[in-house]
């Protein structure tokens, strides 16, 4: 009989967590998450998988934090897992310039914490595990683009500085203790599950609020910075593929395509018969203190290597995430006229 594999998740309620659990529940997996203790759930985006009747045995939550390491070591031998995918952190780029201390701890630090946890839990006899870090285009700031696994970090934020500390700490414990450790280096990668601080949803939910008249503008901060776009649910994909190689490596996973956020602004309007000029004005509070220009990744690594590539391209992402937003729009607009005001935050 097949033994099952299992599988740490940290970071499981975020948008990437969820689609790699759903990915992972798929092919058989036993799938375990750590999740912070909170006043309130916060487990929207895997509701579907733990709640309810439909609700998958094979998918249990552990209380943990990567602030905290003792936490990661109980997790660990409690569930002995035969591969961890590290997805927790502060992720929001312009909020690690009000919380640096906070975002290093977490983002940088915490990873730390979990490779230390992990080399100890073999020490002491533990199942043998894989390790996936979630790196971040963003460590390569203002390197010129096409970015590639040889390119030079250049981080310009201190989320991306906790990042770049993350990616050799997984290098440092791959060389030093034989860790079976992998950094995946994603850029962009957005879906309908995509926190609405995010530019992209940010975008998506103005616009379908402001076509069924919910919303009257949208402020922006710089409408010049290129992104190179993905949808989450293929990225989560070339995540997995990186631990079944029979070598632990460092991957780039990009489409190889950059577009604007003002590109973005009007795909994305021009979905909804919209002139995105009527309605978008800048706003200076949403400037970074330091600007990343232009970011467009080579994944020509992951595309030989692991056979990866991605297969939603950025207009089709797009028409996803307004599609989605749009009934969530049009579902707080019949509460508004039923009297029951705007829906809670997906």
């Amino acid at each position: 009989m097949t033994q099952i594999r299992t599988a740490l998740l940290t970071g499981i309620t975020g948008q990437d967590g969820s689609y790699l659990a759903e990915l992972l529940l798929a092919k058989g997996y036993e799938v375990h998450g750590i999740v912070r203790r909170a006043s309130t759930f916060n487990t929207g985006r895997i509701d579907h998988l733990h709640m309810g009747s439909s609700a998958n045995p094979h998918l249990q939550l552990h209380y943990g934090d990567l602030s905290d390491a003792g936490s990661l070591r109980d997790v660990l031998d409690r569930v002995q897992p035969d591969e961890i995918y590290n997805l927790g952190a502060q992720s929001h780029v312009r909020v690690s310039f009000d919380q640096p201390e906070y975002t290093m701890d977490v983002t940088g630090t915490g990873v730390l914490r979990l490779m230390e946890a992990l080399r100890n839990h073999h020490k002491h006899g533990g199942k043998q595990a894989r390790f996936y870090q979630a790196g971040s285009s963003e460590m390569f700031g203002s390197a010129k683009p096409r970015q590639f696994e040889g390119t030079r970090f250049e981080p310009r934020s201190p989320y991306a500085c906790a990042k770049v500390c993350a990616h050799y700490q997984v290098v440092n414990y791959r060389e030093s203790y034989g860790l079976f450790a992998c950094n995946g280096i994603l850029f962009n990668h957005e879906s309908p599950r995509r926190g609405e601080n995010f530019v992209t949803r940010k975008i998506t939910r103005a616009a379908t609020r402001i076509k069924l008249g919910l919303q009257d503008k949208l402020f922006l901060g710089n409408l010049e910075a290129k992104r190179d776009w993905g949808f989450a649910g293929d990225y989560v994909e070339a995540m997995w593929r990186m631990l079944q190689q029979d070598q632990p490596d460092d991957y780039v996973v990009a489409t190889g395509v950059a577009l604007s956020i003002r590109e973005f602004l009007e795909l994305v309007f021009h979905q909804l018969d919209l002139d995105w000029q009527q309605y978008v004005e800048t706003d200076p509070r949403f400037f970074r203190p330091a600007e990343v220009d232009h970011l467009e990744g080579d994944a020509s690594k992951a595309r030989k290597l692991l056979g990866w590539q991605p297969t939603t391209t950025v207009e089709a992402l797009a028409k996803l995430m307004v599609d989605q937003d749009l009934r969530m729009a049009d579902q707080e607009l019949v509460l508004q006229r039923a009297g029951h005001g705007k829906l809670p935050p997906a």
